[in-house]
């Protein structure tokens, strides 16, 4: 599984209407919590089915869309955070250590 760069809001729209699931990865590239978050996601993404795009965002380039995520999915800004989407809705929520390919899949299957 390869990351999408998230870096537009052209991007976050097309996410909103995509049908189906995509996951989006909040990570502060100055926070090592958020770097140990990805790299335990990252050992279990295989688990993961291959139709759910990821995108990561790196929040500290593109604060302005981090701003948007919260925005439009109506969560609170966490970083690391990654919000599962389906048809457009953040469906789950999670952050720091709470972020977890298992609780993920549980949502998804």
């Amino acid at each position: 599984m390869t990351w999408t760069a998230l870096d537009s809001a052209e991007q976050l729209s097309s996410i909103k209407q995509q049908p189906g699931y995509s996951i989006i990865f909040k990570h502060s590239t100055r926070c090592s919590i958020s770097m140990m978050a990805k790299r335990r996601f990252e050992l279990d993404w295989d688990q993961l089915p291959d139709s759910i795009p990821l995108y990561f965002l790196d929040l500290i380039k593109f604060r302005e869309i981090s701003n948007q995520i919260a925005s439009e999915f109506k969560v609170h800004h966490e970083s690391p955070q990654l919000l599962l989407i389906k048809d457009g809705e953040c469906i789950l929520d999670q952050s720091h250590g709470g972020i977890s390919v298992e609780e993920t899949l549980e949502m998804v299957q």
